[in-house]
């Protein structure tokens, strides 16, 4: 199995950087004019590697942020019949996630979601355009016409999105078909998404360096001196976003 894994991987990157690239390019040129121009460029993600992958990571742009939230309602009371009947559709707690964030127009906000049909992405690619920000979706538009969506304007997040790079990922998500099981495992939109996303990370120190432009990489903790080279970073990067 493990070199079918491989096989199947080598295919879907492949796939990827045939199909996907003049995506990828649109969305490295955006990304870096924004950058040029004192934005910021934020990372939203349902969970599928892109916000632990591209954050604070050595030999990787500071200016990638991630955009998080959390909402946790506490009540610990038995269960109750009318428990089951209320409609917990969180539509609309997105607008004012974004208006207690940072976001502002001329911002460029990646949203990461395989199957791009949940409430959420679809959501936050809608509001963060009305607020005047670049949304570029990350998800599988294969997978993703197969489903129903769950926002009430019926739409997906690569029918929202200023900007789809497809992660290229099979329906379900997971390659490997094994004998004997009914479920496929490995899946693809993780190591995809990653994928897309260094390669992009990587025209964008092109272009930028191009310009005259140096933009603040992070170094490894395990380098002599990182410590004060990537505080130099960080204070770089709240000044001029680059």
């Amino acid at each position: 199995m493990r070199s079918q894994y491989f096989q199947k991987l080598n295919h879907l990157i492949g796939k990827i950087e045939e199909t996907q690239n003049d995506a990828m390019g649109q969305a490295a040129k955006v990304i870096a004019d924004a950058m040029a121009a004192g934005k910021c460029v934020h990372l939203f993600d349902t969970g599928h590697m892109l916000d632990s992958e591209l954050i604070n990571r050595a030999g990787g742009l500071t200016a990638f942020r991630a955009l998080r939230f959390q909402f946790d309602v506490n009540n610990e009371v038995r269960e109750r019949e009318e428990e089951k009947q209320k409609d917990r559709n969180m539509e609309g707690l997105i607008n004012h996630v974004l208006r207690a964030s940072r976001l502002l127009p001329g911002d460029v906000l990646i949203v990461g979601s395989v199957s791009g049909k949940t409430v959420f992405p679809v959501d936050i690619a809608i509001h963060a355009k009305q607020m005047g920000a670049y949304v570029i979706g990350i998800t599988s538009v294969a997978y993703s016409s197969q489903l129903i969506s769950d926002h009430s304007s019926g739409n997906k997040l690569f029918e929202v999105a200023d900007l789809v790079i497809d992660n290229c990922a099979p329906p379900l998500d997971a390659m490997l078909e094994v004998p004997g099981l009914d479920v496929s495992i490995c899946p693809a939109s993780g190591i995809a998404a990653a994928s897309i996303m260094w390669a992009i990370e990587a025209e964008v120190v092109e272009l930028l360096m191009k310009r005259n432009i140096k933009p603040s990489i992070l170094k490894s903790i395990n380098f002599p001196g990182s410590a004060e080279y990537n505080e130099e970073a960080y204070k770089t990067y709240a000044e001029t976003s680059c």
